[in-house]
């Protein structure tokens, strides 16, 4: 059959009105695809462990899911990888979802990931993946190893190499310290951070650990320790080891005096406040003794301990009795037992009324004389009388003479 070029025309038309009908439809389908949820999440990742991504779909109308990497090269097209990265490996796949696993994270994987579903025009959900790098092992250095009580002490607390930068904190036993912080960008955007405090001590601090406690997403239970060492003068206190009582005159006296210190007190002297201590007084080290007191002793004695930090003392006022002092005093009396026997009587005499009261309640009843005997049938008052036992009728008269 013959066509003319008014037929080719025709044709070219028809065709043209077929091609905008067909886009026409195809751009219907489009807002459809457009009703599609195409969603992903972000991920952080500690450095060379394995991160997951996921591309999920709601209502997928058989549009293919790929994956791209931060510089848009597609890792999985459906469930085959293009990408020659061992490392990206498929975790699963169906119409609706896509995932993806990368093992051994490095700095270099931290981006932007595309999560695509191929629509007219294709549709694009992103997934930033965050790698961590956890610090290294803080290291806590001291001023000073050694701090004598009174002075301040300063410790530095240093942790490096982290990602996102550490955050410290600092315990002394159960109190926590405010430190100086500062951050310090280094390569990749790593960081150093290092953290100052300062305190004074005393020697209740001796031996009490401080804590540089590291804070960060990549680990946990991070922390350094160092224990203080804190240098304080003696305590004394003198003791008496003879006579448990009283001090009277032929007595002999022995005192101790007991003196604890960091370092341990390399001097320890006996004196008697503004007097000569008695001739015939014995001093061995940290113990005085003097025989056969008498009333000329009495007076102050002082114990003095040093070391490198200070002296300290102790003071024992001696005062000397009669011989017989304190023999004649009468007997203690033990008001806490007199008491508690008080106690006792009361008691039982209270059970004794008790148990006195409920025998009688008990035993409580009614009871009829016997001029009430036939009261019980008499119509009235009168009768009754008359009628019981015991009235005036039936009462023998008794007659009485006198002579």
């Amino acid at each position: 059959m013959a066509i003319t070029g008014s037929g080719s025309l025709a044709i070219s038309f028809s065709v043209f009105v077929i091609s905008v009908a067909f886009l026409q439809k195809g751009a219907a389908e489009i807002v459809t695809v457009d009703s599609q949820n195409l969603a992903t999440d972000n991920v952080s990742v500690i450095e060379g462990e394995t991160a997951t991504i996921s591309c999920r779909v709601k209502n997928n109308d058989d549009s293919v899911i790929q994956l791209l990497n931060p510089n848009r090269q597609t890792i999985y097209f459906r469930d085959v990888r293009p990408l020659k990265d061992s490392r990206f490996q498929l975790v699963n796949f169906t119409d609706n979802e896509l995932w993806v696993s990368l093992s051994n994270v490095s700095l270099s994987d931290e981006g932007r990931y595309v999560c695509q579903l191929y629509t007219d025009p294709p549709q694009e959900a992103y997934a930033d993946i965050t790698v961590l790098v956890p610090p290294g092992s803080p290291v806590i250095e001291s001023r000073e190893d050694v701090v004598s009580e009174g002075n301040e002490t300063e410790l530095t607390c240093i942790a490096m190499g982290s990602k996102p930068a550490a955050s410290i904190r600092w315990m002394k036993g159960e109190e926590e310290l405010t430190g100086e912080t500062t951050a310090e960008e280094m390569y990749d955007r790593m960081f150093t951070v290092t953290s100052r405090v300062r305190f004074s001590v005393t020697k209740e601090d001796d031996g009490v650990p401080v804590d540089c406690i590291i804070d960060h997403p990549a680990v946990k239970d991070l922390l350094a320790q160092r224990h203080l060492e804190v240098l304080y003068k003696p305590e004394v206190k003198i003791v008496v080891t003879y006579p448990e009582g009283l001090t009277r005159e032929g007595d002999n006296l022995d005192l101790t005096c007991i003196a604890e210190g960091k370092p341990r007190p390399h001097q320890i002297k006996w004196l008697r406040v503004d007097e000569d201590v008695p001739l015939h007084t014995v001093v061995t080290g940290s113990e005085l003794y003097i025989e056969n007191l008498n009333k000329s002793y009495n007076g102050t004695y002082r114990c003095v301990a040093s070391n490198a930090v200070g002296e300290a003392y102790d003071d024992y006022v001696l005062y000397v009795y009669d011989p017989r002092a304190g023999e004649g005093t009468p007997p203690k009396i033990d008001h806490a037992v007199i008491g508690g026997v008080v106690a006792v009587v009361m008691f039982a005499i209270l059970c004794a009324l008790i148990v006195l009261g409920r025998y009688f309640a008990r035993h409580k009843g009614t009871y009829f004389t016997h001029e009430a005997k036939g009261a019980d049938d008499a119509a009235d008052a009168d009768t009754a009388i008359i009628n019981a036992e015991g009235g005036h009728n039936n009462t023998d008269e008794k007659k009485e003479y006198y002579i």
